[in-house]
């Protein structure tokens, strides 16, 4: 698994990740360490199958389905392939197809791409950072663009190893990466930022200080950067802000919830500029939903069965806002 990350320092050759070089070896080798997941050594397991496979294949990052294989692979082999690929699940962000098997994830993560894509200033040549990638699905739409490099980072090995099985099949000449860590654990360059684009989807109401995460992004990019927010907003019509009493959509972990009138407040307080929402949109439950590759509960069984505008609490239904804004330069 190490071996991801020989040609990732490689590609840290400006001086302000100087900080990275030096301190991420020894927070990944405990991230990576077997007690931390128990899970860890059968996920590894798997992925020792899906390495002997051919690797270096054609893929395509730039269509809804990121693709990598070909579809030519004998029945026996190809069982094989699904089968240790399963054992990577419940998969929730998507659709992948490898060799011609196809990952029906919980999520339709291409209609977020859909929303978000054109709000972008041009990602070629330039470096990128995602907060929360879970498994990459982002990720390689960004190296679809031609980015310069791709930095994902998500505390979950179940994700990591995902990416990894994807990244295999992909292979090395797409400079995309993923680290099994935490903004928080991210050095801030004593030079600045380096990031020419900050992504953070789906994260930011489950921080107990959104505030200082806004901070913590605006810290890894450069001067002039542009940070792309996208996160669970209410409705206007409901007021400034929601604080879940319990469980926000069977959620524990959701902690703020702002307007977007509040949202673009916060993040200007945080010195950003240009803020505003480009995209407001309720997920439906044909984005969110159980599959074969994601057996578990999803976005129908945490909405009101009489009312899909509203959560099983009785919240306002899940609507997502994604704000784009500039670190001054």
């Amino acid at each position: 698994m190490k071996h991801h990350y020989d040609s990732f320092w490689e590609k840290l050759g400006d001086s302000r990740f100087e900080e990275w070089k030096q301190q991420l070896p020894a927070l990944i080798d405990t991230a990576l360490h077997p007690q931390g997941n128990g899970n860890l050594p059968r996920w590894l397991a798997a992925l020792e199958i899906l390495y002997d496979f051919p690797s270096d294949q054609p893929f395509e990052l730039n269509e809804s389905v990121v693709r990598a294989g070909q579809d030519t692979l004998d029945a026996g082999h190809k069982a094989q392939l699904e089968s240790a690929l399963r054992i990577l699940m419940p998969w929730r962000k998507g659709p992948f197809n490898i060799h011609g098997i196809h990952i029906e994830t919980e999520w339709r993560s291409d209609w977020k791409w859909d929303r978000v894509r054109p709000h972008l200033s041009p990602l070629e040549g330039k470096r990128v950072l995602d907060i929360g990638c879970g498994s990459g699905y982002h990720l390689w739409r960004m190296a679809g663009e031609k980015v310069k490099l791709a930095v994902g980072v998500d505390p979950s090995l179940l994700f990591m190893s995902q990416f990894l099985a994807l990244k295999h099949f992909i292979g090395e000449s797409v400079p995309a990466y993923f680290l099994p860590l935490t903004l928080e654990q991210l050095p801030v360059s004593a030079k600045g930022g380096v990031f020419d684009t900050v992504f953070s989807m789906g994260v930011l109401y489950h921080r107990r200080s959104p505030i200082d995460h806004i901070l913590d992004l605006k810290n890894q990019l450069k001067p002039g950067g542009e940070l792309v927010l996208e996160t669970l907003v209410v409705p206007e019509t409901y007021g400034q802000l929601l604080v879940p009493e319990d469980r926000y959509a069977q959620m524990r972990n959701v902690w703020f919830l702002p307007s977007v009138e509040e949202l673009q407040r916060w993040m200007e307080r945080c010195g950003f500029n240009r803020v505003r929402c480009v995209d407001l949109n309720q997920t439906s439950t044909e984005e969110q939903r159980p599959t074969d590759w994601m057996q578990w509960n999803s976005l129908p069984d945490f909405l009101d069965p009489e009312d899909p505008n509203k959560t099983i609490e009785g919240y306002p239904a899940p609507l997502r806002a994604v704000m784009v804004a500039n670190k001054p330069a």
